[in-house]
C-alpha cells in the first residue's frame, strides 16, 4: 500500500482478459448480468457482461497455475497465493486484495470455531476469492446470490463478503452474551453457579473473536487512510469500518462483563475458603483443652489423679467437656463467635 498517490487509478476491466486452458479448481462462480446473476461453470467461459465473481479453492494445483496466469497485478497475485494468514491489504495498479479472517464451516455444523482466511481481489468488472477451507461468509454470500442478489461493483461485493462476517460474528456474540447472563443470573440467585471453568470456553472464544475483529478493522482503517483506494470503495471501506468498530466494542462489553462475573465468582470463592478455614480455626480450639486433659490422663506416670475408684473416666471425661466448654464462652465472649 505505499508508493505515490494516485487518484485517479481505475481498476481496469480484466473479466475478459482470463487465461484459457487451465482449469482451475472453480468453487462457483457468477456473472452479474442486468437480468440477474447467471452462473459461471468455468472461469474460461464467455463473459456475458457486467461483474464477474469467481470463487477459487486453494487446494487445487490448477488454481495456482491460474492465478499466476490472470491479468493481475504480480503483488495481488502474490496475495491470492500467499499461505500467510494474518490480515492485510494491498493496492497495485487500482486492484484491490485483501487477505480477511473467518470462521470455517464444516459439512455438519456452520460454526466450527476454526479461523480461516479469505483472500479477495477486487479488479474492477472481476472478483477474485480463494480459501483453503469452506468459510461460513461465502456460504452466506453464494445463498443470497442464489436468492437473486444483484451486485453491481467491487463495493457492493466487499459489503457483501464483510457484512456477512461481520453477521457472523454477530450472532456469536449474542449466543455468548445470552450465555454470560444465564450464568449471571445463576450466580446471583444462588442456583448452581457457574465456575471458573465453566467460563474456560466462553473466554477463549470472545478472545478469539476480538482478535479477528481488531485485525479486520485495523485493515480497513490503513485501506481508508490509503490515498491509493479507488474513490468508488471509499465509502464502503469507511462505513465497514465503523461497523466492525461498533462490533468489537460489543465484543469487549461482553468481556467486560465476564471478567465482573470472574471477580464475583473469585470473591465468592475466597468467602467460602474463609469461612471454611474458620470453622476449622474454632473446632481447633475447641478441641484443644480436651485435647490436653485427655492426653495428661494418658500420661503413665505415679501420682495421677482418679487412678482408683469406679468414677474416674466419667470425671476426666466431664473436666474435657468442661474445658472445651469454658473455651467456648471465652470466645464468645471475646466476640470470635460473633459471625
Amino acid at each position: 500500500m505505499d508508493g505515490p498517490p494516485n487518484e485517479d487509478v481505475a481498476a481496469p476491466a480484466l473479466g475478459s482478459m482470463l487465461p484459457s486452458g487451465v482449469r482451475p479448481g472453480l468453487i462457483w462462480g457468477y456473472d452479474f448480468t442486468p437480468g440477474g446473476p447467471v452462473e459461471v461453470a468455468r472461469c474460461d467461459a464467455p463473459h456475458t457482461g457486467g461483474l464477474r465473481w469467481l470463487h477459487l479453492g486453494l487446494s487445487d494445483n490448477g488454481t495456482r497455475h491460474w492465478i499466476e496466469q490472470a491479468p493481475l497485478p504480480p503483488a495481488i497475485r502474490d496475495m491470492l497465493l500467499s499461505r500467510d494468514t494474518y490480515q492485510s491489504a494491498v493496492i497495485e495498479g487500482g486492484v484491490v486484495g485483501c487477505v480477511l479472517q473467518d470462521f470455517e464451516q464444516d459439512f455438519d455444523r456452520e460454526d466450527s470455531g476454526r479461523i480461516g482466511a479469505l483472500r479477495i481481489a477486487l479488479a474492477g468488472d472481476l472478483i477474485v476469492t480463494t480459501r483453503p477451507r469452506p468459510l461460513r461468509s461465502l456460504d452466506i454470500a453464494r445463498q443470497r446470490i442464489a436468492r437473486g442478489l444483484h451486485l453491481a461493483s467491487p463495493a457492493a461485493v466487499l459489503d457483501l463478503v464483510v457484512g456477512a462476517i461481520a453477521e457472523s460474528i454477530g450472532r456469536i456474540g449474542r449466543t455468548l452474551g445470552s450465555d454470560m447472563e444465564q450464568a449471571e443470573d445463576a450466580l446471583l440467585d444462588d442456583r448452581r453457579p457457574p465456575t471458573s471453568r465453566d467460563l474456560i470456553g466462553i473466554r477463549r472464544r470472545l478472545a478469539q473473536i476480538h482478535r479477528l475483529l481488531g485485525g479486520m478493522w485495523d485493515v480497513f482503517k490503513r485501506l481508508e487512510e490509503d490515498e491509493e483506494l479507488p474513490e468508488p470503495l471509499r465509502p464502503t471501506v469507511e462505513k465497514l469500518s465503523q461497523r466492525l468498530q461498533s462490533l468489537d466494542g460489543d465484543i469487549l462489553g461482553v468481556i467486560a462483563q465476564l471478567r465482573l462475573l470472574r471477580e464475583e465468582l473469585d470473591i465468592r470463592e475466597a468467602q467460602r475458603t474463609n469461612q471454611n478455614l474458620y470453622i476449622l480455626s474454632i473446632m481447633t480450639a475447641l478441641m484443644l483443652p480436651a485435647t490436653f486433659v485427655t492426653g495428661l490422663f494418658g500420661m503413665n506416670t505415679g501420682g495421677m489423679p482418679l487412678q482408683t475408684g469406679l468414677s474416674g473416666t466419667f470425671f476426666a471425661t466431664m473436666l474435657a467437656a468442661g474445658a472445651a466448654l469454658a473455651t467456648y464462652m471465652l470466645l464468645r465472649y471475646l466476640g470470635f463467635m460473633r459471625r
